[in-house]
């Protein structure tokens, strides 16, 4: 497979959003611009840059269909593809006003990254993804293994490997890196749940919605619930845990708060108005 480098990298994408959240501060453009950093994360969250660069050469080869071209998907789904078209409409007046080329290829690639969305038919995923932000609930994982081995042996299977997502190891988080020049991947274990964990303290204190004497008997229960939460705080053993479940995947984990310890961030390290 040949190498190909991303030509903008998530970092890119999200300042230039950023720019234009500060640019355009009314209510509807702000609403817009927030489908359009979530319609970037989702990309990467869910392992397709690779993907996505694939769609975007193909697009430049062909020429990138104006505003408007996709049709309004007549089910659940028609809103979000209206917000998509809307989100689209939008970023391509501001590319049209760009002064530098930069700045214009930057934003194409937003606008290309909504197009990816529908023209892909995603909305389901891409409605799913923006419930579990919404929800506040754990970083995103687009598969469990119970070991590395069965983890890379997926993942060598894949017609497209995934890039830059997360996967569940015994119920680790470990990030997905896949190096086309060499074509290996790499799992290295990432700390994002430890930060997730003291976020979600500080602003949902745990307030247990069941308490059990063991973890096996928090287990059976939360795998019994027949529509679960994405997360609830439960007590085992007199100690806080938060009880996960990964609808997309169908997955249900416990994680001790004590994760937490070490993850805290305070206040001021925070850039104030964020997109």
């Amino acid at each position: 497979m040949t190498y190909r480098p991303l030509p903008y990298e998530l970092y890119d994408t999200q300042e230039a959003v950023g720019k234009q959240w500060v640019a355009h501060p009314s209510p509807e453009h702000r609403r817009l611009l927030g489908l359009a950093r979530d319609a970037l994360l989702f990309v990467y969250a869910t392992g397709q840059p690779y993907r996505f660069e694939d769609f975007r050469r193909a697009l430049e080869a062909r020429g990138h269909p104006p505003p408007g071209t996709f049709e309004t998907p007549g089910n659940d789904f028609a809103s979000l593809e209206e917000q998509l078209n809307s989100t689209r409409n939008f970023l391509t007046g501001r590319r049209d006003e760009a002064d530098s080329t930069r700045d214009k290829e930057v934003l194409q690639a937003i606008v290309d990254t909504l197009h990816f969305i529908s023209s892909t038919g995603q909305h389901r995923a891409f409605n799913e993804y923006l419930e579990h932000l919404e929800a506040d609930a754990p970083p995103y994982v687009i598969a469990s293994f119970e070991t590395e081995k069965a983890a890379k042996a997926w993942l060598e299977n894949q017609p497209i490997p995934p890039d830059s997502a997360s996967v569940l190891i015994a119920d680790a988080y470990h990030w997905v890196v896949h190096d086309e020049r060499v074509g290996i991947f790499r799992l290295p274990r990432v700390r994002d749940l430890g930060y997730h964990l003291a976020d979600l303290k500080k602003r949902h204190p745990p307030a247990a919605v069941a308490s059990f004497a063991t973890r096996e008997e928090a287990e059976a229960w939360w795998k019994a619930q027949p529509t679960p939460a994405r997360w609830a705080w439960v007590s085992i053993a007199a100690e806080p845990y938060l009880a996960v479940y990964h609808p997309n995947i169908q997955h249900h984990a416990l994680y001790p708060l004590s994760m937490a310890d070490g993850y805290e961030v305070e206040d001021d390290e925070v850039e104030p108005g964020e997109p």
